[in-house]
């Protein structure tokens, strides 16, 4: 199914981005299907290198697997800018990856944001400002 065909189908009205995670993005998208995964977080200044606004409260969300197939649609609830070392146990049990810990976030986000940043010209470091992305899915 295509996000243009989840969206009709969700019954859903306005405007809606559709987008895949960045880094295992069929696992991930199950995640959120599952009711494990209500939160994601992103690099800042990938955002400012690419000239892309924040997501927003409010703001519907196709979820992509990684052929472009839609999963489900979110509806971010809230989104906040804090540096990476104040990210907190809480957002990483929210995103539902691995264990769950505070620990196993930091681990698999630095070296996503390590790899994300260079792809941008930039370095990874503890003070960088990470987007916290909460959601929920609103369909199916």
């Amino acid at each position: 199914m295509t996000a243009d065909e989840m969206w009709r189908s969700s019954g859903l009205r306005g405007e809606y981005e559709a987008w895949a995670f960045g880094d295992a993005p069929d696992e991930l998208a199950a995640l959120v299907l599952s009711g494990r995964k209500t939160a994601t977080a992103s690099a800042y200044p990938v955002y400012e290198a690419e000239g892309e606004p924040l997501p927003k409260a409010g703001e519907y969300s196709v979820i992509l697997d990684s052929g472009d197939n839609a999963v489900c649609v979110i509806r971010t609830t809230r989104v906040y800018v804090v540096p990476f070392r104040d990210v907190s146990a809480a957002h990483a049990f929210r995103e539902g990856e691995g264990d769950r810990s505070l620990a196993y976030w930091r681990m698999v986000h630095e070296a996503f944001f390590e790899r994300e940043l260079a792809a941008v010209g930039l370095s990874f470091h503890e003070d960088m400002p990470v987007v916290c992305e909460e959601f929920e899915r609103v369909y199916p």
